[in-house]
């Protein structure tokens, strides 16, 4: 999931190279909701190992309520911080 600066915004997608798809959001290379709502910080993710879990996944997660969405990231991320860095090492 993503948000953008005021943590106002939450997008959930799903990709099959997370490096790449975030910082394409980060950088504004795809004209999309996020680069409307200049959503530029990874806050939560999960890693899958066939797009099918993945899909479905993120069907679940779309589904439900925004205090849903701010339960799953701040039960790891309380602070909303930018998880970019982690996933680039």
């Amino acid at each position: 999931m993503m948000t953008n600066f005021r943590n106002t915004v939450i997008y959930t997608g799903v990709t099959n190279n997370i490096v790449r798809r975030v910082y394409e959001h980060k950088n504004k290379l795809i004209k999309s909701f996020t680069n409307k709502y200049n959503v530029i910080k990874l806050v939560y993710f999960e890693i899958f190992d066939g797009i099918e879990t993945a899909i479905s996944r993120e069907k679940q997660i779309k589904a439900g309520s925004r205090k849903k969405k701010i339960d799953l990231i701040t039960k790891d991320n309380p602070k909303f911080l930018d998880l970019y860095d982690k996933i680039i090492k």
